[in-house]
């Protein structure tokens, strides 16, 4: 990679450029930098994804290649796995799914399902071959999707924080088979993880960009984390040993504001002859939300937690039992909250879903920040004030004007969070919940999300979130609810593992 630039299509500024790399064969990159930095393009350029017939549109100056090839022509020796496990899922089965990248590589019909088989063992996949892929968990996808990748046997494996959707325990197990892969082959490893205590016995070396520019470090890890390790930290890299402290305020308190009572959920209905029969998720989940405090569900991946969020959103209707509005909601409406009207459910209830895409409105980043406050009645420009701070804040400011669907998945995250408080502080929503919130921050900006929901809990707001984060845990969570077969019980003492 030599002098390498990439603008991604209706952009002014470049993603990166005048990137000068080369990555040997059997190497173990880090790839590090601030959210926002194009890490993510950088891997999709190295898969053959960019470039004037590839599926990411812009423009490219310099030189890029793979075993001595344009990247575009060596796909077949690349393995992708990126943030959104969804968009790389082709296939209704599981089995099926792994299989797609062999059948196009010409692998001998003989070989791919054994080779299926060892992959979807590998990652710890909890079914089958028959399993429909739309009824998996998010991150049971991200199991499948890596799975996809291994059963290829690349020569080189791009990886694109593979472990952020998954719990404690898939994680762990990922993580050990990258180590098996990569000491039993001479595969090439380029890796994008936040929480680099966690990889940094994977790799032997780092690799910093900035965001519009080149590689500012690259070197063994103690070497670059000793000679940048202060001014990478300044810049929002995850560094280990340094970890955010968010400046918090304690929980307040206060009464319920709605209530699961007897909730059972079962599997979506799928299509199909040959579909898996619905089973029941959770099951007589009893459940109080209270004001001024941080509910944390946590759990294995696959146990219903977001499903929980959804119907204690009011946003899918239980199988048996009720989400009942509680205090102030009660006072709007007493019905379950799944029947609420749509707009009184938005003014009191604010959403961020697993896959940010799925509440996105409108064409800009501002106007979907402008959006609900409109509604909500705020003044033109009470509206723009508030607006202009949350883009500060959320280090979104430079991406006012671009499309929230080309938005890296960090940023994505950090808008779809913006958008559950963009009413405002004294419009924001009674109770505010949230799917894997902090998923793709660096320090800074998830240091400003956790102070963002700290002052909505200190003004009494209930924040219920689904997350694997450790660190939000231990600095946000007020009480704990662990989802896992069926149930969710609330729990004390240390962090769910």
């Amino acid at each position: 990679m030599s002098g390498w630039g990439w603008r991604h299509s209706g952009r002014d500024t470049y993603a990166l450029r005048g990137v000068d790399l080369t990555v040997g064969p059997g190497e173990r990159v880090l790839l590090l930098g601030a959210s926002g930095a194009g890490k993510s393009t950088l891997l999709h350029s190295l898969a053959g994804l960019t470039g004037p017939d590839s599926a990411v549109n812009g423009d490219q100056e310099g030189t890029l290649l793979v075993d001595g090839r344009p990247a575009d022509r060596s796909r077949g020796a690349v393995g992708l796995v990126g943030q959104d496990p969804e968009t790389q899922l082709v296939m209704a089965r599981a089995g099926d799914d792994v299989a797609f990248g062999l059948e196009n590589l010409g692998v001998d019909p003989g070989l791919i399902w054994p080779r299926v088989d060892d992959a979807l063992d590998a990652v710890g996949f909890p079914y089958g071959r028959r399993r429909s892929t739309g009824a998996l968990s998010g991150g049971e996808k991200q199991r499948l999707v890596i799975a996809g990748a291994l059963a290829m046997r690349p020569r080189l494996l791009l990886l694109d924080e593979p472990t952020a959707n998954l719990d404690p325990d898939g994680a762990a197990l990922v993580r050990g088979v990258l180590e098996r892969l990569l000491a039993e082959t001479e595969a090439t490893l380029v890796l994008v993880e936040h929480r680099v205590a966690d990889v940094v016995g994977l790799v032997d070396r780092v690799v910093v960009v900035e965001p519009g520019g080149g590689v500012i470090a690259d070197g063994d890890p103690s070497s670059v984390f000793a000679a940048h390790g202060r001014s990478l930290a300044e810049q929002g890299v995850w560094i280990p040993g340094n970890d955010p402290v968010p400046d918090l305020v304690a929980a307040p308190g206060g009464g319920p504001r709605l209530e699961a009572v007897g909730v059972a959920a079962r599997t979506p209905f799928q299509l199909g002859m040959r579909t898996a029969p619905r089973r029941v998720v959770l099951d007589g989940v009893d459940l109080p939300v209270a004001a001024g405090t941080a509910t944390a569900l946590t759990g294995p991946n696959g146990a219903g937690k977001s499903t929980l969020l959804t119907l204690l959103a009011g946003l899918s209707r239980p199988h048996r039992g009720e989400v009942l509005p509680r205090g102030p909601l009660a006072d709007a409406d007493r019905r379950p909250l799944v029947r609420w009207p749509a707009r009184l459910l938005a003014r009191h209830v604010g959403t961020v879903f697993q896959h940010a895409e799925d509440q996105f409105v409108t064409g800009t980043v501002r106007d979907e920040l402008r959006f609900a406050p409109l509604r909500a009645g705020m003044g033109a420009e009470e509206t723009e004030r508030w607006v202009d701070e949350l883009l500060e804040r959320l280090r979104l400011a430079p991406l006012a004007d671009v499309h929230p669907y080309t938005l890296s998945g960090g940023e994505k995250r950090r808008l779809s969070v913006a958008t559950a408080l963009s009413s405002g502080p004294s419009h924001a929503p009674d109770v505010l919940v949230l799917d894997e919130p902090t998923f793709g921050q660096d320090t800074r900006t998830w240091t400003e999300l956790v102070e963002l929901l700290g002052v909505l809990r200190a003004q009494g707001r209930a924040v219920v979130m689904a997350t694997h984060d450790e660190l939000l845990l231990r600095h946000l969570a007020d009480v704990r609810v662990r989802v896992a077969e069926g149930r969710a019980v609330a729990v004390a003492g240390e962090v769910e593992r």
